[in-house]
């Protein structure tokens, strides 16, 4: 059968240039690779087609022969271009192992991304920002209402202070690994792929340490237990993420170190509930006073005191509200309310006379409960519509 031409092959003109070739070839290779095409069972051949074009395009010696010769140029006949161009032996095609594999690594990034991070042609950073952490603290609503500084033990990896944090003993610096030389990685041919792993000598670092250090095995870290100091601003809610710059592990090879991260709970109260920049105080009111008027004395976030003055006839649930008596806002926007909901208490362990005096009260006042005598109503239509 006979071969395609090859710029027909990649889609482009003969006159197209170097980077269209390589765009093309790119693109062709991407859409006939083997294993993205397992239900094509021609994926195979026409990806080696398109590789044998451009090998043969790709270079300008070739390139030149083949738009004089055709393909002719590579059979073996016009003077030994199919081995000798670049100084190979043999006489025969692109399509060999070696040629593939040349070619297949322009686009194997492309196609399965850079096994171990690093650029292709460029080794691997050798410093490393450290780990960030989490701390969890626990504060009360009066610490988050006025703000509060804390101190807080945190035990993390730290440079090492014999080394430097190199690693390496008395803080010389890492030489260059002889199995990657320094690259990080290391490439193993495998037919006609490249195969590329993290270099299992270096683990990926592009640098040994000859002689560690004694004190951190020459990992140029050691544990170590810290006191930090944290600034709780006033506003905080549960959920809030303080972050501590460069409190975190320290990196490795004279990387940067990571962040510390606070996150904070503020503990439920035995008297207000909270929600959002509001307060809520359930208050208890008596009977009497709940139906006479008069006044209750609240607490207030800040430790202080105010006189609430409780409307007569004031139901159960009923809400007063104290206006900048609630939580600060945490960006400085304000400050929120207190809600005062009343809770009337009905007496018990009633005395006989307290007994006596209910019971005239209720005899001298049977419909002046404005809830209960609406309900009836509504009960009473209620029964008629079913007898309807």
């Amino acid at each position: 059968m006979a071969k395609r031409d090859f710029y027909e092959v990649l889609g482009v003109g003969r006159d197209a240039s170097a980077d269209e070739l390589k765009k093309a070839y790119r693109k062709k290779a991407k859409e006939l690779h083997p294993d993205r095409n397992a239900d094509n069972p021609n994926a195979e051949a026409q990806f080696k087609e398109v590789n044998e074009a451009y090998e043969a395009l790709k270079d300008p010696q070739k390139k030149a022969a083949y738009d004089r010769f055709g393909h002719a140029a590579f059979d073996g006949g016009m003077g030994g271009m199919g081995g000798g161009a670049r100084g190979r032996p043999g006489g025969g095609g692109f399509g060999g192992n070696a040629d593939f594999a040349s070619a297949f690594s322009d686009v194997f990034e492309d196609l399965f991304g850079d096994f171990v991070g690093g650029g292709r042609g460029g080794a691997r950073q050798r410093a490393s920002r450290g780990s960030d952490l989490r701390y969890n603290m626990r504060i009360t609503l009066e610490e988050a209402f006025a703000g509060a500084r804390k101190s807080i033990r945190v035990t993390t990896l730290a440079a090492c202070e014999s080394c430097n944090g190199t690693g390496a003993e008395g803080g010389a610096e890492p030489v260059t690994c002889p199995t990657c030389s320094g690259m990080g990685k290391v490439r193993a041919q495998q037919g006609f792929f490249t195969v590329e792993r993290t270099c299992p000598t270096c683990s990926g670092s592009g640098q040994i340490v000859k002689n560690p250090c004694k004190a951190c095995g020459g990992a140029g870290r050691v544990e170590k237990e810290r006191s930090l100091s944290v600034n709780i601003p006033q506003g905080v809610e549960t959920g809030t993420r303080i972050r501590l710059s460069g409190e975190g592990e320290a990196g490795l090879r004279g990387g940067p170190a990571g962040d510390l991260y606070i996150f904070i709970e503020v503990a439920d109260h035995p008297i207000f509930v909270r929600d959002g920049v509001n307060l809520y105080c359930r208050v208890p009111v008596s009977m009497a006073k709940a139906a006479l008027g008069g006044e209750v004395e609240v607490p207030t976030i800040d430790g202080g005191r105010s006189r609430v003055k409780v409307p007569a006839g004031s139901q159960s649930g009923r809400q007063m509200r104290l206006r900048g008596k609630g939580m600060p806002a945490l960006r400085g926007a304000g400050q929120g309310d207190m809600m005062i909901e009343l809770a009337v208490e009905t007496p018990v362990n009633l005395t006989t006379r307290q007994r006596e005096l209910l019971e005239e009260f209720e005899r001298l006042s049977p419909d002046n409960n404005p809830e209960s005598s609406g309900f009836f109503d509504r009960v009473k239509s209620f029964w008629d519509g079913m007898k309807g």
